[in-house]
């Protein structure tokens, strides 16, 4: 079993509209091997298992040996980054969150940006410094109670 320390949300950076089949479909157009993310909700909150977790995913460089990683299908609106969650997402994702926190006790809950580098070495990752936007809202605000 690896050792996790990290829960990662993410999401797909398309229309909320997208389907898991898109999904898969665009990542082995661009040659993956590996999944993206261990989870993928839907609009509808439905989560299609992509791997396994003691399987490493593509989600974040540098950070997936140790991490697992939720996605949810949406996040953009007209070209922009945007929160679009369902009121449906946002509940799977708290119960898949939950039930990791379970399993992976001492883990961190991060949004895919929040790995971005420190670049200015000030400890802490502001969004000048992100790489993404990634998931498009502000994770450890959301989740600080979990």
């Amino acid at each position: 079993m690896r050792k996790i320390d990290i829960i990662c949300i993410h999401c797909t950076a398309t229309l909320p509209s997208a389907t898991a089949q898109n999904i898969l479909k665009g990542w082995r157009a661009k040659g993956w091997t590996s999944n993206g993310y261990h989870w993928l909700v839907d609009r509808h909150g439905i989560a299609t298992r992509l791997q396994d977790d003691d399987l490493v995913s593509n989600g974040v460089k540098g950070h997936n040996s140790r991490s697992i990683h939720l996605c949810y299908i949406g996040g953009l609106v007209k070209g922009k980054p945007t929160d679009t969650r369902t009121a449906e997402q946002k509940e799977t994702l708290k119960m898949l969150i939950d039930e990791y926190l379970v399993k992976y006790p001492n883990s961190k809950i991060l949004g895919h940006r929040d790995l971005s580098p420190d670049l200015d070495k000030d400890g802490i990752v502001e969004p000048h410094e992100f790489i993404k936007i990634c998931p498009c809202y502000d994770v450890k605000k959301e989740y600080a109670k979990a």
